[in-house]
């Protein structure tokens, strides 16, 4: 299933923090990169980059789609829409 797929059938994207020392993410596609500074990974709603300090992955399940990050989070960021240029975002609030 690809990304605007998944986006259009309702697959859930969470972001849930606590106290900026643990992150629980779901709707996690890949983890295309990590250090103890950034972690990027694509979700079914767009590249999420979560950035800090002492960060590590502290749970990765592949068949939920949850991921999550320990260590101090001082930044999300969003970028894409969740698949390709024109996908499922764009045409709904293009």
């Amino acid at each position: 299933m690809s990304q605007e797929e998944r986006a259009a059938s309702g697959a859930p994207q969470n972001v849930m923090m606590y106290d900026r020392a643990r992150l629980i993410v779901s709707g996690v596609e890949e983890v295309l990169s990590f250090d103890s500074e950034r972690i990027v990974m694509r979700t079914v709603l767009g590249e999420l980059s979560v950035a800090g300090s002492g960060l590590r992955v502290g749970r990765l399940s592949v068949e939920s789609g949850e991921i999550t990050v320990e260590g101090l989070v001082s930044e999300l960021v969003y970028s894409g829409s969740g698949g390709e240029a024109g996908g499922f975002w764009s045409r709904l609030f293009g």
